[in-house]
């Protein structure tokens, strides 16, 4: 499965989510770092789940861009 994963700049750091798995974030000083963390936070937000029994989300969130002037 693929999730989509939002990557925001802020004034020191990087932090991104994955708007699917509610509570799911990572921070890092760069965005390769904060890339690395939220695939590891995916994976040990997935087993969670299966841990407790829960059901794996589908995927419903998608990326696009829109382009300005």
């Amino acid at each position: 499965m693929e999730y989509a994963v939002v990557i925001e700049k802020g004034a020191t750091s990087y932090g991104a989510y994955v708007p699917d798995l509610p509570g799911c974030i990572a921070v890092g000083d760069t965005a390769e770092e904060v890339k690395d963390l939220i695939e590891e936070a995916v994976e040990l937000y997935l087993e969670a789940l299966q841990e407790k029994g829960e059901s794996i989300p589908e995927p419903k969130s998608t990326v696009d861009f829109v382009k300005t002037s």
